[in-house]
């Protein structure tokens, strides 16, 4: 990303955007376009892939594993690309994958031309586009609060969802119609030409990055502190469940869908597009009437409807023989299968601070991606023991079971239930002098007075606490009562460095409040509770 000082309608983080409405921001606008039109070179390449490996090879599990180098490189970089988008220069990223990703498709699209390429070397040449996905999708998320008020978050996010939609309506048919026009390379070609948008726009954008209060975290800690993150934040662990419960099962679908289009139904590639296409125009009306269906039901049961639709459609798909039927299933289809992605993306933003953003989103792709790879391995590798039919009623009853439980288990909350911008109510750090970042470990305590009839619940509200210092950064944690007054309960925490503890600062939030508040009226001392940090000694 640029250094440069930026445009007049470029948004900064001390000059938002003043629209609510995301397209109005033409930053956002310009990329939404580009974003759009790339993603009907991605539809266009998954179609070709797909269907030239059907040529290639007859196998049900080279089949699927075309879907699986898809996902597999997004599974295995999504957790770095997260701490890279999280720490370095997100315009300059994104540029650098994009164009990996270009240099990739162009070597494919002359490969195929000269039928030169192998099962193998297809398989490959897609993961290699599939990791400057993987390297971009992060910061592609990651990037979208800063061109949206914070009002339109939601907005942003179900435009983009549309954008997908409208790229899978359109890219399939289209790319369906040049492979039985031209074959498979004139798509992969096209696929290259149509990241140049995203480039031009990237080139252009002047983003301003707000000047660093603390040091960058390194790429290694930054990703420990993500993991540590997910692991420790309620809502985003929800989100991580209900993703692997879904898109283990509904990757089925997706693994078999070119082998029934061309076995079952003798569809030739303009075909199988076209039945791609009715997935997502079912998937443009669901983003269009999803604000209708918010309105009148939680996500909970919303997101339980559109599985069990979802879990319908791949069962029935087991009987069709015919495009009609088909078509008519996957409309189905792709409405239940837009309102799970609005549903888990949504709530991966919403379940994120900025300071981990990048982070969070990358390990809910790396759940995502990493729950389509093990599913289309899974699926491929049981059609071709049994049969593609019974794997899919058996994909569609284990969906049913896991849909069930993962609602019953993991509810999932209405958004804006959780306020997680920084709240920035922790005092600095009273300290007679500079303390060098590289200083620690660190010990912090904090002194409260608790009545002694009160000390069972006083402890159980200091579990919310325990989460809250674990997640920051703490690598110790506990609370110890004086055993001579026992009205004295002390809580410690360890952190690595002083630096880690400033950061702590920087990543409190609002609702962290409001569970330190409750901790807080127990405190029965006339002071506020004391607080003092142990560095250690200098050698």
């Amino acid at each position: 990303m640029s250094d440069a000082a930026p445009s007049a309608t470029t948004p900064t983080p001390d000059a938002p955007p003043t629209s609510e409405k995301p397209l109005a921001n033409p930053v956002f606008r310009a990329l939404w376009i580009a974003t759009v039109v790339s993603n009907i070179g991605t539809w266009m390449h998954d179609v070709g892939a797909s269907w030239l490996m059907t040529s290639l090879s007859p196998s049900p599990l080279m089949v699927a594993l075309v879907q699986a180098a898809t996902t597999f490189p997004i599974f295995l970089l999504s957790l770095p690309a997260g701490a890279l988008a999280d720490i370095v220069d997100r315009r300059k990223l994104l540029i650098a994958a994009q164009a990996f990703a270009l240099v990739a498709m162009a070597v494919l699209a002359v490969m195929t031309y000269f039928d030169i390429t192998t099962g193998w070397m297809l398989l490959v040449f897609t993961a290699a586009i599939s990791v400057g996905g993987a390297l971009s999708a992060p910061a592609f998320q990651a990037i979208v609060p800063e061109l949206v008020p914070h009002k339109s978050l939601q907005q942003a996010v179900a435009l983009n969802s549309l954008g997908i939609n409208i790229a899978r309506a359109i890219g399939p048919a289209v790319g369906g119609a040049i492979i039985a026009l031209s074959g498979p390379w004139a798509v992969f070609a096209l696929n290259a030409v149509s990241v140049i948008g995203i480039l031009f726009v990237l080139f252009r954008w002047q983003r301003q990055v707000a000047p660093r209060r603390l040091p960058a975290e390194h790429f290694i800690g930054g990703m420990r502190a993500g993991v540590r993150y997910a692991l420790r934040a309620p809502e985003l662990k929800v989100i991580l469940a209900r993703s692997m419960a879904f898109f283990l099962f509904a990757s089925s679908m997706w693994a078999l869908l070119p082998l029934i289009a061309r076995r079952d139904m003798g569809l030739g590639p303009a075909g199988y597009g076209a039945l791609l296409t009715f997935m997502g125009g079912g998937a443009i009306a669901g983003a269009l009437l999803l604000p209708k269906i918010r309105a009148k039901l939680s996500t909970n049961r919303m997101t339980l409807i559109a599985s069990l639709v979802l879990a319908v459609v791949i069962f029935a798909l087991s009987f069709v023989k015919s495009f009609a039927p088909a078509a008519a299933i996957l409309t189905f289809g792709g409405f239940a299968w837009i309102a799970m992605m609005a549903a888990l993306n949504g709530g991966a933003q919403a379940s994120s601070p900025a300071w981990v953003k990048a982070r969070a989103l990358a390990i809910y792709l790396l759940v995502f991606q990493g729950a389509m790879t093990a599913g289309s391995t899974i699926w491929g590798a049981t059609a071709s023991r049994i049969g593609i039919a019974p794997t899919l009623e058996i994909a569609a009853i284990l969906l049913v079971i896991a849909t069930l439980f993962s609602v019953w288990r993991f509810p999932i909350g209405e958004a804006g239930s959780v306020n997680l911008t920084p709240s920035m109510h922790w005092p600095a750090p009273d300290i007679d002098s500079d303390v060098a970042h590289d200083r620690g470990p660190v010990m912090v305590t904090i002194e409260y007075k608790i009545d002694t009839d009160a000390l069972d619940d006083f402890s159980a509200a200091m579990a919310n606490m325990r989460r809250i210092r674990v997640r920051d950064g703490a690598i110790q944690w506990g609370i110890y009562q004086d055993a001579a007054d026992p009205t004295l309960v002390v809580e410690f925490f360890t952190v690595e460095s002083w630096l880690e503890h400033l950061r702590q600062h920087d990543r409190v939030t609002h609702t962290d409040k409001l569970d330190q508040d409750v901790v807080h009226a127990f405190h029965r001392g006339s002071e506020p509770p004391r607080v003092r940090h142990l560095i250690t000694p200098d050698s």
